[in-house]
């Protein structure tokens, strides 16, 4: 069953149980680009009902909204925000017209959901129309973009929490593995000694310096353009209403937005979207290196470096019997790429923008918010399924110590860096041992020797004695 909608191309056919309307059937007629819904991101549903809910307090409190259509429009918005509408947004998330389908998509279900409320059917919009009255005083150049940026501000406090979560897993590997002696490595060769606590602390650490940047970053979303309407300059709202919407948006919210100095130059920008997507991809670019050195320290378990080892999860191979595969690792490096081509796509569409607006906001909404979404999963991916059940080959890590050439840096300051080079050179030449050799060319006492090649003693900076 169908009930007939008109709008400037003509009339078309609607659902008829459907609470959106022509706009939004005319998108999902017309764009089968990704085959993902707008309902499939419900926050960028619930961002959008808590901006008309805003708009529907200021238009009231100017007096240009009468109240009882004001509180219709505000407890449709508020059924909204629960979730209950989702599959009301049936628009792919890629669409042309710089995010109108998506301002119409809420604005019909607004109206539709209000009219019921006031006791009448579905499209009888001269009681509460999506343009008169659910859009009034916007444009979607000013409402889909606050919306957006409400959506990534409430994500990024989740996309944070499951962050924190993953560092904490790495601390407690950290504490856990901070006795186990091993090899620091530099461009794949060996380096000086250190434990892989050590070297699982530094993880914890580097992602944690990422929690300030997103919140940072994050926060630059607070300045929001509504009042603008179609390119800044507050054509067909009213005086005082865009400082009083950013206020009412505050008061609902409880995020401290503000109206943008200059309305003009805030339509078009999207520096804010710019700024976070990196921030998005640093955090990508730091897991990946990770499960990158977790593959590596995995890798053998007879022929490779073996120091630690990763829960097994499925078997590795159709041909090869016993053979396990650092999978999940691998998802997260794959997670990571997409998250890093995302930020290309918020960059060159960003850059894309001319004059008093740009159009391609539906894309730089998608990638954000798909970003943080595969982000969160795989990270809580890699903490559950990997992180937290890695054990380490203890004895190994010691004896590639005992047996490495690198330990012949500790000797530096008492034998001198030639007579170090000279005897790294014969160890791995005649592959002799480092302790062996300094004892045969009567470099160092045995004593001596043993004191300078305690652990405890190559961890860390510490004053040495002749």
């Amino acid at each position: 069953m169908y009930r007939i909608e008109n709008d400037l191309i003509g009339d078309l056919e609607v659902p008829e149980n459907a609470y959106y309307g022509i706009q939004t059937q005319r998108a999902v007629n017309n764009f089968h680009i990704t085959g993902i819904k707008l309902s499939k991101f419900p926050e960028l549903i619930k961002a959008l009902a808590y901006v008309k809910w805003a708009a529907a307090e200021t238009n009231c409190e100017l007096g240009v909204l009468d109240e009882n259509i004001k509180n219709a429009i505000v407890k449709a918005c508020q059924e909204i925000i629960t979730g209950k509408y989702d599959n009301e947004f049936p628009s792919d998330v890629i669409q042309g017209g710089a995010g109108t389908s998506t301002n119409m998509n809420i604005n019909e279900v607004v109206a539709n959901i209000a009219l019921e409320i006031m006791g009448h059917k579905k499209g009888e919009y001269q009681f509460c129309s999506p343009h008169d009255h659910v859009n009034l005083s916007q444009s979607t150049n000013d409402a889909y973009p606050t919306s957006i940026k409400l959506a990534a501000i409430n994500s990024n406090k989740v996309l944070i929490d499951h962050l924190k979560q993953l560092i904490e897993s790495f601390r407690k590997k950290g504490k856990e593995f901070m006795h186990v002696l091993k090899m620091g490595r530099t461009q794949l060769q060996d380096a000086v000694p250190m434990t892989l606590g050590q070297e699982f602390e530094a993880f914890a650490e580097t992602l944690s310096e990422d929690v300030e940047r997103l919140t940072q970053n994050s926060n630059l979303f607070l300045e929001i353009n509504m009042g603008a309407t179609a390119i800044g300059t507050g054509l067909n709202s009213i005086p005082g209403y865009a400082e009083l919407c950013a206020q009412k948006l505050s008061e609902i919210t409880q995020l401290p937005f503000v109206s943008a100095k200059n309305l003009v130059e805030a339509t078009p920008d999207t520096g804010s979207y710019v700024i976070y997507s990196s921030a998005l991809k640093r955090v990508a670019i730091k897991l990946s290196k990770i499960c990158n050195d977790l593959r590596l320290l995995s890798s053998g378990p007879r022929c490779g470096l073996n120091e630690i080892n990763l829960p097994a999860m499925q078997p590795g191979s159709s041909i090869m019997p016993g053979k396990v595969n650092p999978v999940i690792p691998e998802a997260m490096n794959q997670t990571c790429f997409k998250v890093i081509g995302n930020d290309l796509t918020v960059t060159m569409a960003a850059e894309a923008g001319q004059l008093q607006l740009n159009v391609m906001e539906p894309v730089i909404a998608y990638s954000l918010l798909e970003s943080v979404h595969i982000l969160m999963n795989a990270m809580d991916c890699l903490r559950i399924n990997c992180i937290d059940g890695i054990t380490a080959n203890e004895q190994h890590c010691k004896d590639m110590v005992l047996n490495s050439i690198g330990i012949v840096t500790a000797l530096n300051p008492y034998i001198g860096y030639k007579n170090s080079t000279k005897i790294a050179k014969e160890a791995l030449t005649k592959n002799l041992s480092v302790y062996d050799l300094v004892l045969e060319n009567k470099l160092l006492s045995k004593e001596k020797l043993d004191e300078i090649l305690n652990p405890e003693n190559m961890l860390g900076p510490h004053k040495y004695k002749d």
